[in-house]
């Protein structure tokens, strides 16, 4: 039987999607939003510094995709 990743498993395989043009990344998505419920987190928070593109569009890019799939994204620092 394969675990069910944790919060922060389900944080670094979107970080390493990202950096591999989005692999899987809906398959991780909902791994997040999964470990979100089991952890009882409202929020996914990620560190702008480790995206693929961290600048402002590629955040809001991110936080829009990831909203329309039920998980809110906030970054580090804002």
């Amino acid at each position: 039987m394969v675990s069910e990743p944790t919060l922060n498993e389900a944080i670094e395989n979107i970080y390493a999607s990202l950096h591999s043009d989005n692999e899987e990344i809906d398959r991780h998505i909902a791994e997040l939003k999964a470990a979100m419920a089991r952890e009882g987190a409202k929020v996914a928070v990620f560190d702008p510094a480790r995206l693929a593109q961290s600048n402002r569009a590629g955040r809001k890019t991110m936080q829009a995709y990831f909203r329309q799939r039920g998980v809110s994204v906030k970054f580090s620092g804002s």
